[in-house]
């Protein structure tokens, strides 16, 4: 019978199943039990209220009688909800100018067109309106003066029509009557001039409306209709009797007993452990996709997705039917995009979403399905941002998006296709106000940023981008202290930012990252030979190769001594120690073994750790790579320049020290190709100009 992997297996094989397998870093038994304790208290804030659910509703059988202990006001639930379904049809209508504009616009063209074919003789009758032989007669033989007065009614007529406004519903009949009513000063009823003036008003008002719902005052009417006193409650007096034993419970009586208290509630265990575990396991698969992602992922950052979780959850229990996916879900989405990845703020939209409450309101499943939409260009987007300014138009142009995708989805499709939704009520002043709130949420998520960059270890494309900036304190020391360490700092930063471009690496870290690489050298630069000035070498006055092993690794500590003084993130931090790996110390350990040929090897490497990412790796043969490559000489060819960096980058290898960044075979030699063409740009001459001697 085959045995079944355990859980420790299973998660190894969903941590190292990459090629090339990536190092995990391995977090403490305290780390992993405070993420336990965070997932738990997710679970349970999800699940609890299932642990004591009513054991009556309305329809069950009552099984005791119940009287009342005092007097009481109870608001009657299913009345009050009936009202509002009611109140859904009801609105106030105000004139729409436009549409009136319209209307008289039309009237206007249907006089123009009678009096052409007055003017003809009704040579070309091209009206569409059935005129009797009366009218027809009257129209050919009224004067001009009795034809600008009958005009004049005419405009006069629709304007009052139109300003007490014109419905689509009325029927021709009724609109025909209305309109001569309006044109009483023309005559008698059976007059041509208004018989013919009710047609023209009538044909161009029918089946047409200039009347549009005014939201603000619609709202107000509903705001009061609902606040009306005594309308949607129970009165109820002491000792009269709630339920009658045997009886069915009635909805008012329902809500008589919760007012009193008198529903008992009893746990849900099944319920309750299917909604524990759902809850549970969502958070363990965001850990599970998050460190698959980034197997190097701080338990900072874990702590950070499954307390931004938690809180989303209370703030759904407190705020119940209110709550909103799109205010609750997107800036929590751009923080953890920005922070630690897209793939990781995918992950932790996919939990919250999975585990929201599945009685939903206000815009119900439609603003859930938005919100991820909308979530996953936050995303996406967020990660790529490479300023604030960036970012601050995100928390503009995505809640604005959200809005015109909810008003589309509604007046489009919903009201369009007549599709109902459960528990759907749609306010399009509301979206307008909940767009403005989201931006502002957002907004307030990019103000906070900084300071979770520090609390967690965050590491924002702003921050690299700052941290790059060669006017910070510690880059200005480094140029003004050690200048030839910092012109070497910037050659091996053109070679390793073309080494991470041509194979999809982070550009942006590996550059912060190269800028801060030796900052160590501070502690003593002149024992480092590029700030040797007038071929004084302090380490052949001293003669000693293990106190210049000493100084060499002293750099790297010394560094990672600065950046927890300049409080550098980790990410950058461990640029200083990795890129020089625990590499031999070559030139020293040969001194070394001429007088002693016994000295030990491990005395003269690095401390390490090697390189545990691309970026790391990359910066490790950058710096192994640039002395030799500014030895060649300028008629070396590029196969030459090859030959060099490939021997080095091989050494690397044989020596154990690229085994842990992830590098395949091919992404090495795409950037040993991309190391020769930037020392091809490098080495480029300039025309030599002749001299002229001056007479």
């Amino acid at each position: 019978m085959a045995k079944l992997p355990s859980p420790k297996k299973i998660w190894r094989i969903w941590l190292g199943s990459q090629s090339p397998r990536r190092p995990i870093l391995r977090w403490s038994s305290p780390d992993k039990l405070g993420l336990l304790m965070v997932c738990i208290l997710v679970a349970i804030v999800s699940s609890y209220k299932l642990l004591a659910v009513p054991d009556l509703k309305p329809g069950d059988i009552a099984p005791f009688n119940e009287i009342a202990p005092k007097n009481a006001i109870v608001i009657d639930t299913k009345a009050l909800k009936e009202k509002k379904k009611g109140l859904k049809e009801s609105y106030i209508q105000v004139i729409d100018k436009e549409q009136s504009d319209n209307l008289e616009a039309l009237i206007a063209k249907q006089v123009k067109i009678l009096t052409i074919i007055k003017d003809n003789n009704f040579e070309e009758n091209v009206s569409n309106i059935n005129l009797t032989n009366t009218e027809r007669d009257w129209l050919i033989d009224a004067s001009y003066s009795e034809w600008e007065t009958w005009k004049d009614e005419i405009k006069k007529a629709s304007k009052k029509m139109l300003s007490q406004g014109i419905i689509n519903t009325l029927a021709l009949e009724e609109l025909n009557e209305a309109s001569s009513l309006q044109l009483i000063d023309l005559g008698k009823k059976d007059s041509p001039n208004r018989s013919l003036g009710a047609k023209i008003l009538s044909s161009s008002f029918y089946q047409k409306s200039n009347l549009k719902i005014d939201i603000l005052k619609t709202n107000k009417l509903l705001e009061n209709l609902l606040n009306q006193d005594d309308l949607n409650t129970i009165k109820v007096k002491e000792g009269s009797l709630i339920t009658k034993k045997g009886q069915i419970i009635s909805s008012q009586e329902f809500d008589i007993l919760e007012h009193f208290n008198k529903v008992s509630r009893s746990p849900r265990p099944f319920k309750w452990f299917i909604t524990f575990s759902e809850s549970l396991g969502c958070c363990g698969l965001l850990l599970m996709i998050m460190r698959r992602e980034k197997p190097r992922l701080q338990s900072s950052h874990g702590l950070l997705s499954l307390t931004l979780l938690l809180l989303v959850q209370v703030t759904k229990d407190w705020l119940g039917p209110l709550a909103s996916p799109l205010q609750l879900i997107l800036p929590p989405t751009l923080l953890l995009s920005q922070g630690i990845g897209t793939i990781s703020s995918l992950a932790w939209m996919a939990a919250a979403s999975l585990i929201w409450p599945a009685s939903l309101n206000g815009l119900s499943e439609v603003r859930l399905i938005i919100a991820c939409i909308s979530g996953s260009f936050i995303a996406f987007l967020g990660r790529r941002m490479r300023s604030r300014a960036q970012v601050l138009q995100i928390a503009v142009l995505i809640p604005f998006g959200a809005l015109l995708g909810q008003w589309f989805i509604f007046n489009q499709v919903i009201k369009a296709e007549n599709i109902e939704f459960n528990n759907l009520s749609f306010n399009p002043n509301s979206l307008f106000n909940e767009s403005l709130i989201i931006s502002a949420m957002l907004m307030i998520t990019i103000l906070i940023v900084p300071i979770l960059e520090n609390t967690f270890g965050l590491l924002t494309r702003a921050r690299l981008m700052e941290l790059a900036d060669q006017e910070r304190p510690l880059l200005r020391r480094l140029s003004r202290e050690a200048p030839g360490t910092f012109e070497h700092t910037l050659t091996i930063l053109s070679l390793a930012e073309e080494g991470a471009r041509v194979i999809g690496a982070d550009v942006d870290l590996i550059r912060t990252g190269a800028l801060y690489h030796d900052v160590g050298k501070l502690h003593a630069p002149n024992w480092f030979i590029e700030n040797q000035q007038d071929g004084i070498n302090p380490h052949e006055e001293i003669k000693n190769p293990y106190k210049s092993a000493d100084i060499l690794q002293a750099h790297v500590d010394e560094g990672l001594k600065l950046a927890r003084r300049y409080r550098l993130p980790s990410a950058i931090a461990d640029f200083i120690p990795e890129h020089q790996g625990t590499l031999k110390m070559g030139y020293f350990l040969h001194k070394a073994r001429e007088s002693d040929p016994s000295s030990s090897e491990n005395r003269f490497r690095y401390k390490g750790p090697i390189p545990h990412s691309k970026e790391t790796g990359i910066l490790m043969l950058a710096d192994g790579c640039e002395a030799a490559l500014r030895s060649l000489d300028g008629s070396s060819s590029d196969s030459n320049a090859c030959k060099t960096v490939r021997k080095i980058i091989q050494s690397r290898q044989l020596d154990g020290q690229l085994k842990e960044s992830s590098l395949t075979r091919a992404e090495i030699e795409i950037i040993l190709r991309a190391f020769v063409s930037v020392w091809r740009r490098m080495r480029h001459r300039r025309l030599k100009y002749p001299s002229f001697n001056s007479r």
